[in-house]
């Protein structure tokens, strides 16, 4: 087992300089780069306007920057140095942890990180903790009433919870419950409310929950259609073999084999899919949903990051989500031969 893991562990270190050599590249050929944005900043500033996409401003182009600032800026935000030097000297970074610097946000890529994060756990946890507590006990009533009107319509109910987008039923809710041409009843942005500070704790809670309902309920009516399909599958392959018959035949009671035999078995596909879910959770934030809601969490910092062209952040956060979905993948795969003695090793 430790050799296999070992080897496992030493394969995450091509995979993971592979990403981030690939990422790297690509960033040098994309236009409009941090050196490219500042300038065109400080052309609308020394022009007299706010920026280059001032309202009313005229064209500035013709109005360059001295060549002097555009070399302490390329200093400034490392761009003089060539790029294997530069490559080189990330690596050596995160081989330290150290995530860099944000161009932008003018703070550590760890601090923004850890900033963010919160968001983004309140609308995973919740929505993998809610997934998987209708899911499983759905997918076991669907399997035991298999071809009934219950098993048929609750189908189609998770079938088109699972085709309608997230961002689209996010939608759906902001317009019927929050203040669109129905109902008031939620709030329509942020995770708390402005004076949550001054609530009492029980206050405080119901808040929370108050601001993450719309969110949650997005993401959760179109996630829980795979579980739910593959808990009912994985009890009906285990209903019909051998053994279940046979416990049947000594007289064994109907609810004992159920949560006795077949649960138990039909669940080790499933709870080897709990440590990436688990972990995916704390990073899984939605792009679409956090903008639409205005939840600034690391879906968000993501999407703005590349907008921006803030690589240390765009690296940094890719470096350490990789090794976290690496991890997570070993840990999925050892989870296997925990819960099902008999598979073996390879490898």
């Amino acid at each position: 087992m430790w050799s296999y893991v070992l080897k496992r562990l030493l394969l995450m270190i091509p995979t993971l300089l592979g990403i981030l050599l690939i990422t790297f590249v690509i960033t040098q050929f994309v236009p409009g780069g941090p050196v490219e944005q500042m300038v065109a900043q400080l052309q609308g500033i020394e022009s007299g306007g706010e920026g280059p996409s001032s309202a009313g401003s005229g064209y500035r182009g013709r109005q360059g920057v001295d060549a002097k600032r555009i070399e302490e800026i390329k200093v400034l935000y490392g761009f003089d140095k060539p790029p294997h030097e530069r490559f080189l000297h990330m690596l050596g970074q995160f081989a330290r942890f150290d995530l860099g610097k944000s161009f932008f946000h003018n703070k550590d890529v760890w601090s923004l990180i850890l900033e963010k994060l919160p968001v983004s756990i309140s609308l995973g946890l919740w929505t993998f903790l809610l997934v998987y507590l209708i899911s499983i006990p759905l997918g076991i009533a669907k399997a035991v009433r298999a071809g009934t009107r219950f098993d048929t319509a609750t189908t189609f109910i998770v079938l088109l919870g699972y085709a309608i987008p997230s961002f689209v039923m996010g939608v759906v809710l902001l317009v019927f419950f929050a203040g669109g041409s129905f109902f008031q009843w939620f709030p329509l942005r942020g995770l708390t409310s402005l004076n949550w500070h001054e609530l009492s704790l029980m206050g405080k809670i119901a808040d929370y929950f108050w601001h993450i309902a719309l969110p949650v309920a997005s993401m959760v009516l179109g996630g829980f259609a795979v579980i739910t399909i593959l808990t009912k599958n994985s009890v009906l392959e285990e209903i019909r073999k051998q053994y279940v018959l046979t416990a049947r035949a000594k007289g064994v009671d109907e609810r004992k084999v159920l949560w006795k035999h077949v649960f138990r078995n039909a669940l080790i596909p499933i709870m080897t899919g709990f440590p990436a879910a688990f972990v995916g959770a704390f990073f899984s934030g939605s792009i679409l949903i956090e903008t639409l809601f205005s939840l600034d969490g690391l879906g968000l910092l993501s999407y703005e990051s590349v907008i921006r062209r803030d690589y240390p952040v765009v690296l940094g956060s890719l470096f350490l989500f990789t090794i976290i979905g690496l991890l997570t993948t070993l840990l999925r795969d050892l989870s296997y031969v925990w819960v099902d003695p008999r598979v073996k090793y390879f490898g």
